[in-house]
């Protein structure tokens, strides 16, 4: 017996074809978005890639670049085979296709289903490779003048700026690094001198931040030297001055922002499987509704429409023997290879 079975007349049948042909050119539109959204999500990796330890992260934008392409062809083919449906001359060119494009469409759910999974599982490599590529840029900073590095400075500081951040998970990582060339401090200075000698790594360390750790929302100057020099400064108490500079690290706000986006894609995925469903049990349906007309050459004519021609049951049954058949046709080609080879 059929798997949700449905009657249909030709009302039924016109009104469920112009139905499929909306939703197919709404899915669509949903892989145009997929698309742009795996263009944007790239754009954004690209421009902060130099904080980033590896091209892991690029997985997910290049597979949401191939599922919105996919998308958009896959439902361009059932939106015209749903606008030729109720026309046999037509249909009749699509009808040999549309088990095999059904089969195509099962693929395509699982691929999105392995992208949304991506989505959410990515994250946890992102959250690392932020951590370890900030550190690093943090350390490269002050290498204006070293190829490959030369505009570390600039992301750093854009970031910093863009996203109200300080330093990798703080404003203290600037304490652990010297962020100053060399070029640019006057070694003749007994202050400068004592400084970096008295360093075992014979670097430049100071309590400063860059001017980019500024919070323009304090209502004094902003204090980027001497951080923790109280009285280096008037009215000043660096444990309660939390508007002086940004106290939140990149490290959290760059992987906020990222996980943030992916999620939202995750759960976009998701809404376009379920939509991709339903236009192919829509097509399903369609496609038995015409197969099973009483009288083809009389449109007026009832027919049934389902989901599988036999139970649940009844179709995993004659699925697993057809993996069973293909699986014992498999050996015994193996073994009429073997046996051909010793002869």
């Amino acid at each position: 017996m059929p798997f949700m079975p449905v009657k249909f007349t030709l009302q039924k049948r016109v009104k469920l074809a112009q139905g499929l042909w909306m939703l197919y050119w709404i899915s669509v539109i949903v892989g145009i978005l997929l698309f742009a959204l795996g263009i944007f999500f790239k754009v954004e990796l690209r421009k902060r890639s130099e904080m980033m330890d590896n091209n892991e992260s690029h997985l997910v934008p290049n597979l949401l670049i191939l599922v919105g392409m996919l998308t958009c062809g896959v439902n361009a083919f059932g939106g015209k085979v749903c606008h030729d449906s109720l026309d046999p001359i037509k249909f009749s060119k699509w009808k040999p296709m549309l088990k095999t494009y059904l089969l195509l469409c099962c693929g395509f759910n699982v691929l999105l289903l392995v992208t949304a999974l991506f989505c959410f599982l990515m994250q946890f490599a992102m959250y690392l490779t932020l951590a370890e590529g900030l550190k690093n840029s943090i350390k490269f900073y002050k290498d204006t003048d070293t190829p490959g590095r030369c505009f570390m400075k600039r992301t750093l500081d854009l970031t910093q700026i863009e996203f109200r951040c300080c330093g990798n998970n703080n404003f203290r990582d600037w304490f652990e690094v010297q962020w100053i060339s060399n070029r640019y401090l006057d070694m003749s200075n007994d202050a400068v001198r004592d400084r970096v000698l008295s360093n075992v790594e014979g670097k430049y360390l100071m309590d400063s931040v860059p001017f980019s750790c500024c919070n323009p929302g304090s209502p004094r100057p902003c204090i980027q030297h001497h951080l923790t020099n109280n009285s280096a400064h008037y009215d000043y108490d660096h444990r309660i001055e939390e508007l002086n500079i940004w106290t939140r690290g990149c490290h959290e706000a760059l992987f906020s922002y990222f996980s943030g986006m992916m999620s939202s894609i995750g759960v976009f995925i998701i809404f376009t499987i379920i939509l991709e469903s339903v236009d192919m049990a829509g097509l399903k349906y369609l496609f038995t509704a015409l197969e099973t007309m009483e009288d083809p050459e009389n449109p007026e004519c009832e027919s049934e429409g389902f989901l599988l021609e036999k139970g649940v049951k009844e179709t995993l049954k004659d699925v697993f023997a057809k993996l069973k058949t293909l699986g014992k046709g498999n050996q015994v080609e193996e073994g009429g290879d073997t046996e051909g080879a010793a002869t």
